[in-house]
């Protein structure tokens, strides 16, 4: 694997949380070029960089090579005096050599003259070369050598990961290379045919693949077709799609937890025989067990180049977990760095376009610890990279470990984030129903990646039996757990582990208007997509069936623990009158009956919203009428 990477770039920190995490699993195969050109969009780099990336990756393992003088300067620094020349440019402030860079042969003469004219040889040097060759000479970089790179390239032999330091100047051969504005610098019409020029391509012939080079046209080709980026293995593979069993087992038990749910489901998967069991691959940023992915695990084992034994095991240490560490392990054991779960998960998700190998990735973590990864999360999903996430637990309801644990605004995450289906369920029936879709959904063509965001408060679980039809609203987003009436002028849509409080709600409102329903949401994400493509080709959605059952104007509640935006846009679908209840401030640790009460999603809170709606949706009419 090749990776090319900027100077100014090595300034992001989740760079050498990665590279912490490779020498942990002892990476292998790697490469990383560093376009070392000392500058960034708006300014030059800090002298001396290169001694620290150098330092950095020496002690991460790697091998660093680097490439700073082409052959022009390696001639003339082995001219007498030559060693002058080269201690300058070594000693000389990245801020100045840029600033030369851009001034050309004249500034290079100025300063070289004034700072090393008592060295015969250098003042020999400056005589040879007028200031067209000074500036090449100054500005000839290993970097820009293609003799030095593939010089430096070819002599790696093994597998060490290896770090080339390439020294370059930023826009070279271009009129404003070096200046330290010239991110976004464009060339006049009077610059760009100079430079045409200089690079011996014919007026009219900018887009000939061989113009400007002086070999036979007939000669490059011949040799282009022999390259391995343009020989005859593919470089998208097409890898089979992984069978999945019909159904998923459901979890036993009155009350539950979805994460429990979740760890269960894993570990009979994992119990069982079924081929699909060895293609699933799970991570963690270190909270394996709290994600309850200790099952899965004991039986499956943790990944590791080499055997390593479960030293607590050995020493009969009494423990739930299997902590024994071998190549055949399927979970990969991460450091807290969320950023490297979802660089993880890319990598594991690109696996069969890549590889040809389909593999199945679960990543967990901590729902609101989503945010510390959120641009390798998006840049996964930009590079269609399909994998499982289950964020766990959530919300307000990890009532005891207070706001640094509680989350707010991911499932607007998940509503917003493209390449990535997003679900809340509130009973493990469903997550069973879900998972099986997601392990399906990771496949298709045209599928995406799928976000859980699972809760560690039990509830009870309805005694049903999930058919066909039930199984494809729970997964489509939404479904009635309680039928409105003819007519009705109320419902109720929950999300998640609120299902309870909703449950306690429509139970009190159902006595006063019998026809209230109670509709259950399972993707607020699904729904919202289904409206807006509904909305762009004029066709009813899933969202506008489902309300179509309540009169016109109808009040709804909407309630969950996340953003009240999550669910809000839901009165715009058919206008009926809503009152959104969710959390939108730091949470604080409680119980969840006191945190629920104060951040108003408990029952007297969903009640009190029913009336509003009520009152709204009448006043409505009224004004109707009138």
């Amino acid at each position: 694997m090749i990776a090319l990477a900027g100077d100014a770039e090595l300034d992001e920190g989740n760079i050498f949380e990665a590279l912490l995490e490779g020498w942990k699993h002892d990476v292998r195969n790697l490469w990383w070029v560093i376009d070392y050109n000392r500058q960034s969009l708006d300014a030059v780099v800090s002298d001396r960089l290169f001694g620290r990336i150098d330092a950095m990756f020496e002690m991460m393992g790697w091998r660093v090579v680097t490439l700073k003088y082409g052959r022009l300067l390696e001639a003339a620094f082995a001219r007498p005096d030559g060693h002058h020349l080269r201690e300058w440019i070594d000693a000389c402030p990245n801020s100045l050599y840029s600033a030369l860079v851009y001034k050309g042969g004249e500034g290079w003469r100025e300063h070289l003259h004034r700072d090393l004219n008592r060295y015969p040889g250098i003042r020999a040097i400056l005589e040879d070369h007028d200031d067209t060759a000074l500036q090449r000479l100054m500005t000839n970089l290993a970097g820009h050598d293609m003799d030095s790179v593939l010089t430096a390239f070819h002599a790696v032999e093994d597998d060490r990961p290896t770090c080339f330091i390439a020294y370059t100047i930023k826009g070279y051969g271009l009129p404003f290379a070096g200046h330290k504005d010239n991110h976004a610098g464009l060339m006049n019409l009077d610059q760009m045919a100079a430079f045409r020029r200089t690079m011996d391509v014919a007026e009219g012939a900018e887009l000939e693949p061989f113009a400007g080079l002086d070999l036979p046209g007939g000669r490059l080709a011949e040799f282009l077709k022999g390259v391995p980026l343009a020989g005859s293995r593919p470089r998208r593979h097409d890898a089979a799609a992984v069978a999945v069993p019909s159904s998923l087992p459901v979890p036993r038990g009155t009350r539950l937890a979805t994460q429990e749910a979740f760890g269960r489901i894993l570990g009979d998967i994992a119990a069982s025989d079924a081929a699909f069991a060895g293609r699933i691959v799970t991570t963690s940023p270190d909270v394996t067990v709290s994600t309850n992915l200790g099952p899965w695990v004991n039986r499956r084992g943790i990944f590791d180049r080499a055997e390593r034994a479960d030293t607590f095991r050995e020493e009969h240490v009494v423990s739930a977990q299997r902590w024994a560490m071998a190549p055949q392990g399927q979970h990969i054991e991460l450091g807290i760095a969320e950023s490297n779960l979802f660089l993880q998960l890319a990598a594991l998700g690109l696996a069969a376009p890549l590889f040809g190998t389909r593999l199945l990735p679960i990543g967990t973590l901590y729902d609101p610890f989503i945010k510390r990864g959120q641009d390798a999360l998006n840049y996964a999903c930009y590079q269609d990279a399909r994998f499982i996430l289950v964020a766990t637990p959530s919300g307000i309801t990890l009532a005891p470990e207070g706001g640094a644990h509680q989350s707010i605004g991911e499932p607007l995450t998940g509503l917003a984030q493209p390449g990535l289906a997003s679900f809340e369920p509130a009973y493990a029936d469903e997550l069973a129903v879900l998972l099986r879709w997601a392990f399906e959904e990771i496949q298709r063509e045209d599928g995406q990646s799928v976000y859980f965001r699972l809760s560690t408060r039990p509830i009870e679980q309805p005694r049903r039996t999930i058919d066909p039809d039930l199984a494809g609203a729970i997964v489509v987003g939404g479904y009635w757990l309680r039928e409105p009436g003819p007519g009705a002028e109320l419902a109720i849509a929950y999300c998640g582990a609120v299902a309870p409080e909703a449950l306690a709600a429509y139970a009190a409102v159902a006595e006063d208007i019998p026809q209230a329903g109670l509709l259950a949401i399972t993707s607020p994400d699904r729904l919202h997509r289904d409206w807006r493509a509904a909305q762009a080709c004029g066709e009813i959605s899933v969202a506008g069936r489902l309300l179509m059952r309540l009169q016109p104007g109808a009040g709804l509640v909407t309630v969950g623990d996340f953003h009240p935006a999550t669910l809000s846009w839901l009165g715009a679908v058919a206008g009926n009158a809503i009152v959104p209840l969710g959390v939108d401030r730091f949470g604080q640790s409680g119980d969840i009956p006191d945190l629920y009460r104060a951040y108003g999603i408990d029952t007297d809170a969903i009640l009190d919203a029913a009336a509003r709606a009520c009152l709204t949706a009448l006043r409505r009419t009224a004004d109707f009428l009138l």
